[in-house]
């Protein structure tokens, strides 16, 4: 099993929000088994936080594998599914963050504003480990609420063609081509707001 250092080193640093997305994956694995090898288990993640890399690290789910698979809705939820069974768990942040005070709440809106000064940034990182401690040590009850289903698996992954493309020369992916002018072209130089897709 990955440790909560594994996650810090691949992460960059410690935070509250890596600490969820650990112990996550760690109660999500008690539940279903080994970490991932190859694309065995699945997770869908609703948010792009820092939790995602310690979903990543502990779960041996990635994107590069197809095994992990992001919808932004902004929410801290995390499903993990079992292949071939299909067997599923949705686990749902329900941990409430301690009351921070008058001080830690200025010295946060300074540090947003941009100020790095050893005052604001002793304080911020003060209440940071604070929270990661208390995630720590709670009980699996007190930070999630669980719901199990056997749930709809995802295609596996695909491999595609590449293809070049005829205005920048770059390769992509054969399903993200685009046709321009009778040429073949990638979706930025087709002119679509990646956004939109």
């Amino acid at each position: 099993m990955k440790t909560f250092e594994d996650v810090v080193e691949f992460h960059g640093h410690s935070c509250p929000g890596l600490a969820l997305g650990y112990r996550a994956s760690v109660f999500a694995l008690k539940q279903l088994g080994d970490r991932a090898a190859d694309e065995e288990l699945v997770a869908i993640v609703e948010n792009n936080s820092c939790a995602v890399d310690a979903v990543q690290v502990v779960t041996g789910c990635t994107f590069g594998k197809g095994n992990l698979i992001f919808r932004d809705y902004g929410k801290q939820v995390y499903t993990f599914i079992k292949r071939p069974s299909g067997k599923g768990i949705r686990i749902s942040v329900d941990w409430k963050s301690p009351a921070e005070t008058k001080e830690e709440k200025r010295m946060w809106e300074r540090y947003m504003n941009g100020d790095q000064t050893e005052e604001v940034l002793k304080t911020v990182h003060s209440r940071k480990s604070k929270k990661i401690d208390i995630i720590m040590k709670l009980g699996d009850d007190e930070l999630f609420r669980v719901k199990w289903d056997k749930m709809e698996l995802p295609d596996e992954a695909s491999i595609y063609k590449s293809l070049t493309c005829a205005i920048c020369g770059e390769k992509m992916m054969e399903p993200r081509a685009r046709v321009k002018d009778g040429e073949i072209v990638c979706i930025p130089c087709f002119g679509e707001d990646l956004e939109k897709i």
